[in-house]
């Protein structure tokens, strides 16, 4: 029951979320368009997504180094690929998978390497952040005024000015009341000595450690380095997929760093691999430049489709490799031991 609950629930949302979106859509008119998308394209933005993957096998790398564990790149390319394959099939299962992946062909035990595997999403978390940040301030004017016209679209009259300042107080009193609560020592005490304030504890801890790891590494350029182009690749890799469609041609370089933001929030929601949320997400805010709630659907069902389609097909050819290479290891150590035994 818990299994059905973990991993039924998250894909019945992503089919409803998927009817939503596609509800007013001519599926039919709209798959025509994609098949006439220019190959070149394509095939380029395929490239650049490989290599943002190899770039985050790289990262991992130089984090595993200071543990004194050194695997080959191409088995932690492997790995890489493996963990976004399970991403598809199992919410929130790829970087257990990546760590299991890591074991089977280089025997680095599975706790080490989800360790790094968490300090690496926690400098993921920190980029996208600032990424938000900046897509903020580059765009302050047509977001702003997006969410401002979608409230007073919503809310009637001054409804919207209302209902902002009531959540302000709200929050504001909600302060008071914790900051209240806090002083008090005996509420103190029973709150940090509970299930909820251990985990938190524990999660900031974690960010922390993860943070602080930087000075451990031996080369904390090319972790940096190796960062940005993760992330430079990940841009580029939705960024070219603009020209394979004539009605999104014509979006500039601000699309691409909101499209990327807003598509890195709508994966980063566990549903198997942000189906449905990256298409709600990514479908309505291409609207604030200029395009058609069809051709926002199109062009976020195109990014979409042709990273998930790529990640599947690499993912299983990654885990057929797996496969044959952990057969060999193990029949190379049971030969070993029937050495060592004679």
């Amino acid at each position: 029951m818990k299994k059905i609950v973990r991993y039924g629930i998250p894909l019945a949302v992503a089919g409803l979320l998927l009817w939503y979106v596609f509800r007013d859509i001519d599926l039919a008119a709209m798959f025509d368009r994609l098949k006439d998308a220019d190959a070149g394209w394509l095939a380029l933005s395929c490239v650049v997504l490989l290599f943002s993957h190899l770039m985050r096998a790289w990262r991992w790398q130089i984090l595993l180094e200071p543990l004194g564990k050194r695997p080959g790149l191409f088995n932690t390319f492997i790995a890489v690929l493996t963990g976004y394959f399970a991403n598809y099939v199992f919410p929130r299962m790829g970087e257990v998978t990546r760590a299991g992946t890591l074991y089977k062909l280089d025997d680095i035990p599975v706790n080490e390497g989800f360790g790094t595997v968490v300090a690496e999403r926690i400098f993921d978390v920190i980029v996208l952040l600032v990424l938000i940040a900046l897509n903020f301030m580059l765009e302050f004017q047509r977001l702003s005024g997006f969410f401002s016209e979608l409230l007073s679209e919503r809310l009637p009259g001054g409804s919207a000015r209302t209902l902002l300042l009531a959540l302000s107080g709200a929050l504001a009193a909600a302060g008071l009341l914790c900051w209240w609560l806090w002083k008090q020592e005996a509420v103190r005490a029973k709150l940090m000595s509970g299930a909820p304030a251990r985990k938190v504890i524990g999660f900031v801890k974690g960010m922390l450690q993860g943070l602080l790891s930087v000075r451990k590494l031996k080369s904390p350029a090319m972790f940096l380095l190796s960062t940005l182009l993760i992330w430079v690749g990940y841009y580029f890799s939705s960024y070219v997929l603009f020209y394979c469609i004539p009605e999104t041609s014509q979006l500039g370089w601000m699309a691409g760093l909101t499209v990327l933001v807003i598509g890195a929030l709508g994966m980063a929601v566990p549903a198997q691999g942000g189906i449905g949320v990256y298409h709600l997400l990514v479908g309505n805010v291409t609207l604030l430049y200029g395009l058609s709630q069809r051709d926002g659907i199109t062009l976020a069902t195109f990014i979409h489709g042709t990273q998930m389609m790529l990640m599947l097909v690499v993912g299983a050819a990654a885990f057929l490799v797996v496969m044959m290479k952990g057969r060999g290891i193990r029949q190379g150590k049971d030969a070993a031991a029937e050495r060592e035994e004679a």
